[in-house]
């Protein structure tokens, strides 16, 4: 953002020496008509980012209609033996409405414009590229490769210098378990790159006025008004509470795994003994605890059970089951 203001500095500066130089014995008049022109520029650049190209086209389009239509008319009412001077005034004001009707029935019109134009097609600018930033436990996680793989997720992601310096502390650490942690962060990041599906930049610039990780990661996410990919579970309150995005892994995971109502009936096989007295648990395939009553003794068979309720809480979900009479 900074090297993006100085160029635009440079090039206001540039403008104004240009007019300075060729003023002649107006210079100050020509600087100030350069500067007030780089000016100009800069502004149109700037709001020309924000409007779409299917809108700028069907906009130009709309004129170019109005144009067409005012120049029928003119030519029309030539044929009337009137004064040249009301034809041209007649003409003038034509020309002003048919523009302005042309321009604004094309801006209502460009979700349909490429009816108009049969054989042209354009891209949809309005769904921009989505920026997601993507932090430390989402890269050591690893399930981000593949959700990526499957093609759900296309986006531009930010990784934070800040992040990077921290899987680099963890790869350096003296600590087994931390290093294992971090080197695998680095391979996860350069399988990341190699994605054809999303874009991977690091953002150099470290947020000033703030200590903690999970908080530059939010005050950065605001400032590029991007969204958070996590499975931290801190990180996403806190960045919820703050009005920003979060897109949590573990929240999908919870979204994908299999509805049971009550009633439904599956076999399962039982692992352990359960919290309260006589209950046994299983697992399903996805990691789904279920809780079988009155089946304690019946630990280490395959046995048919029936739902009764299922719980959902912040770490997962919890089916809970009787045994099938």
């Amino acid at each position: 953002m900074k090297s993006l203001l100085m160029l635009r500095l440079f090039f206001v500066f540039i403008c104004t020496a240009a007019g300075y130089s060729l003023g002649g014995t107006n210079a100050i008049v020509a600087m100030i008509f350069g500067f007030t022109a780089g000016l100009s520029v800069v502004f149109f650049e700037v709001f020309a980012r924000k409007v779409s190209l299917k809108g700028l086209s069907s906009a130009v389009f709309g004129v170019v209609l109005g144009l067409l239509l005012a120049k029928v008319f003119s030519e029309a009412l030539k044929s009337f033996l009137l004064a040249p001077q009301l034809v041209s005034s007649i003409s003038s004001f034509v020309t002003i409405i048919f523009v302005y009707l042309g321009l604004t029935l094309g801006l209502k019109g460009r979700s349909e414009f490429n009816l108009v134009i049969p054989y042209v097609k354009f891209k949809r600018q309005e769904l921009k590229e989505e920026t997601v930033i993507i932090d430390t436990s989402i890269i050591i996680d690893g399930r981000i490769i593949d959700i990526v793989k499957t093609g759900f997720l296309e986006a531009r992601f930010v990784i934070p210098i800040f992040v990077l310096n921290e899987l680099r502390a963890l790869a350096d650490s003296t600590d087994h378990m931390k290093r294992q942690k971090g080197k695998r962060g680095i391979e996860i990041l350069h399988a990341l790159k190699k994605e054809p599906n999303v874009e991977v930049t690091i953002h150099e610039e470290d947020v000033e006025g703030v200590n903690s990780v999970d908080e530059k990661i939010v005050k950065l996410a605001q400032n590029l008004d991007a969204k958070i990919l996590t499975t931290d579970y801190n990180l996403n309150r806190i960045a919820q509470l703050q009005g920003v995005k979060v897109l949590n892994i573990n929240d999908l995971v919870n979204a994908l795994k299999p509805t049971f109502i009550s009633g439904e009936r599956f076999s399962l096989k039982l692992v352990k003994e359960g919290k309260e007295h006589n209950q046994a648990v299983g697992y399903l395939e996805d990691g789904t605890m279920v809780v079988v009553e009155n089946a304690k003794w019946l630990i280490g068979k395959t046995v048919d059970i029936e739902v009764t309720s299922v719980l959902q809480s912040p770490s997962g979900r919890i089916v809970f089951t009787k045994l099938v009479s």
